[in-house]
């Protein structure tokens, strides 16, 4: 289907490379071909777009051979639009302006075409022929006369359609008849097979007795191999008991030889043991000594310097608090006593505690404002 855009009152198509469009505005051809972009007036233009290439027609039809059986043909036809303009003058390829869609169902009249006109041939074939035939050698005079006729169909021509190739997958005849003409030769199949069967247990039962006697003549030399296996087994079981006599006797000694060489290396042990722990603590307890005289001489240094350092220290914050104290009457000693008074005052008020609101009463007040009249007047 192409694919139609629209714009303004105008319409675009787009077609596919497998797609032929063919475009008339009245009576005259504007565009042909496949695979065609274009713009048009959809209230003038008159589209068909036939598709070019090979397409696949399955089909399936019932005829009846020449001794009136049923049988079910599947084939299936490849065909082609091999000339678009004759293809679409003779059947309706034309598609709607502006959806693109086929406004008829050209598709399925060729479908009908085709198939009808395979039938034809295929019904006039199978009419002459036996069902057993048809079975044998159908499918290949089928698909011949087909494809035969197909060629020779002069509407085809005269449609634009040209058939690629004919193919007939099978001819089946009814399930009955089908069943009916299996049974011989699976008759035949079963009777092979029971002939098999019974030549394969002829061929077991004498095979049975082989193996029979083989078994019997096997049990014998067995029962005789047993009895001179009981003999050897006595003589190695003598052996066997001489052997591991003289072992543990060999053992023994080995293994007393050993307990006294691990006795006297086991107490050559201890004793070397026991030097070195004694060595080793000696050396650990010089060690020890020579460390508590090394920290008691570092500490008493240590205490020593500390004093010194604490003593020096205190005599020069005492002799820097003396100057201080110095200087500070010798400043005093030079003011006038309204001054120190001032001072004074200052360092009560840093002093003094905050004090959010003060309330004078009108007797505090008028006396107050009597000593400054008083003060103001002399």
């Amino acid at each position: 289907m192409a694919d139609i855009t629209r714009r303004l009152g105008w319409r675009h198509l787009r077609g596919a490379p497998t797609a032929h469009i063919r475009h008339h505005r009245g009576a005259e051809l504007l565009h042909d071909g496949p695979g065609l972009s274009f713009w048009y007036r959809a209230l003038s233009a008159a589209l068909s777009e036939v598709p070019v290439d090979d397409r696949e027609l399955a089909m399936t039809f019932h005829a009846r051979t020449s001794d009136f059986q049923d049988v079910a043909v599947q084939a299936t036809v490849t065909y082609r639009v091999s000339d678009p303009a004759l293809a679409s003058a003779r059947l309706d390829f034309s598609i709607d302006p502006d959806t693109g869609v086929w406004r008829g169902a050209p598709l399925e009249q060729l479908g009908t075409l085709l198939t009808e006109s395979a039938q034809q041939h295929a019904l006039d074939v199978l009419a002459r022929t036996t069902l057993a035939s048809a079975l044998v050698d159908g499918v290949a005079s089928v698909r011949e006369r087909v494809a035969a006729g197909l060629a020779a169909e002069p509407r085809l021509p005269a449609t634009g359609i040209e058939v690629v190739a004919v193919r007939v997958v099978a001819l089946r005849p009814e399930p009955e008849v089908e069943r009916a003409l299996r049974t011989p030769a699976r008759e035949q199949i079963q009777q092979e097979a029971d002939r098999a069967t019974y030549e394969r247990r002829a061929v077991a039962v004498e095979r049975e007795r082989a193996i029979a006697e083989n078994e019997l003549a096997s049990q014998i030399e067995l029962a005789r191999r047993e009895e001179q296996l009981v003999e050897q087994r006595g003589t190695n079981t003598r052996r066997e008991a001489e052997e591991h006599a003289a072992a543990d006797a060999v053992r023994a000694e080995a293994e007393a030889a050993r307990t006294v060489k691990l006795a006297g290396a086991e107490a050559e042990r201890s004793v070397r043991l026991a030097d070195a722990e004694a060595r080793r603590n000696e050396r650990l307890a010089k060690a020890e000594a020579e460390r508590t005289v090394r920290l008691a001489d570092a500490e008493a240094t240590r205490a020593v310097r500390l004093a010194r350092a604490e003593a020096e220290a205190a005599r020069e914050v005492g002799e820097a608090r003396a100057q201080a104290q110095a200087a500070w009457l010798r400043v005093h000693a030079d003011v006038d006593n309204s001054t120190l008074h001032a001072l004074t005052g200052t360092r009560l008020a840093e002093n003094l505690p905050n004090i959010d609101s003060v309330t004078i009463s009108p007797d505090v007040l008028t006396g107050l404002l009597a000593k400054l009249g008083v003060r103001d007047g002399t």
